[in-house]
């Protein structure tokens, strides 16, 4: 029964707040002076993903994941791929299609469900002969795609041993729901503005493919999922992608070890976020939800180049997963 019963996160005095926890390392925690190495993978559809390598010639590897409208270079992904250098990993931080600061070459984008992108950086990692084991990590959306792919089981060449979800809408109908509330509103807006930026240049490009943008009918994710997600990516509506591509449906067939890690107060989650039932149940999936935290936060220290809790705690939880017995 992998529910961890009481999570070690301490906010830092005076960073409870949920909001505060989730805006400030956003805005106002550079992570510099890594040393990215840009790789272009080519897919079998004709389209490509750019994949940053932070190279510690190290054995493991840790491929992570960003969350929506993100890219490798964000200060969470790079904090992460910070604390994992430091422990002795290899990082690949790889980029959605459309997100490298090149937009990508087909009408279709990335979305919570794209698992098969994640298969293929994985694989290609492998592939290369420079490791022994890899480990999974994903912020957000990109942890929902995470456990997706773990749950579905795709090969590789060589083994995923391991796996870490933050921040993760594990209900994605829920999730859209309680982005409508009044109180994320500005982080919606936010959104709004970038994929309806994208939608449009692609409209461009793809003017028979790509339906008209009007902001005033896409302020919700039902409303953009239905209007774009959707049809784009093969499903009916967004009922039926939130149904086959949330990572709740998942969950039950993960089998390497896994921690989801939510924060109890963060605004982007709705309850079915929270997984207690199925990691009850699964010898694999650890559930672990601090009090406090917001989306992506989980800020315990502040200044010099100290890792955050989220950061130490995943870190640990991976290298725990990797030693024999």
């Amino acid at each position: 029964m992998p529910l961890v019963a009481r999570s070690t996160f301490r906010p830092l005095p005076g960073l409870r707040n949920a909001h505060g926890q989730t805006v400030l390392p956003a805005i106002l925690r550079p992570v510099g002076g890594l040393r990215w190495t840009r790789e272009r993978l080519e897919l079998p559809d004709g389209d490509f993903l750019d994949l940053d390598w932070l190279d510690s010639a190290s054995d493991r590897l840790l491929v992570v994941s960003h969350g929506l409208e993100g890219h490798s270079r964000r200060p969470y992904v790079a904090g992460m791929a910070r604390a994992a250098a430091r422990r002795g990993w290899s990082v690949l931080a790889w980029n959605f299609r459309g997100c490298s600061g090149e937009l990508n070459r087909l009408p279709r984008f990335y979305h919570s469900g794209a698992s098969e992108d994640l298969a293929a950086v994985v694989d290609h990692a492998g592939r290369s002969g420079r490791f022994r084991a890899l480990a999974v990590a994903g912020f957000s959306l990109g942890g929902n795609m995470t456990l997706k792919y773990l749950g579905e089981g795709h090969p590789s060449a060589v083994p995923v041993v391991a796996g870490v979800a933050l921040s993760t809408p594990c209900d994605l109908a829920g999730a859209s729901a309680a982005m409508e509330a009044p109180r994320v509103r500005p982080y919606m807006a936010r959104f709004q503005r970038d994929i309806l930026r994208k939608w449009s240049l692609k409209r461009q490009r793809f003017p028979a493919v790509i339906p008209a943008v009007d902001p005033e009918r896409q302020r919700t994710f039902r409303q953009i999922d239905d209007t774009f997600t959707a049809p784009m990516h093969g499903f009916a509506d967004a009922e039926d992608y939130w149904r086959r591509c949330s990572a709740n449906a998942f969950l039950a067939s993960i089998r390497v070890p896994v921690l989801v890690l939510n924060a109890a107060d963060d605004p982007f989650l709705s309850p079915g976020c929270f997984p207690s039932e199925a990691a009850s149940r699964s010898p694999w999936v650890h559930l672990e939800v601090p009090e406090h935290g917001g989306h992506v936060g989980f800020v315990d220290r502040w200044g010099g180049r100290a890792d955050l809790w989220s950061e130490t705690r995943t870190m640990a939880f991976l290298g725990a997963a990797l030693k024999p017995g």
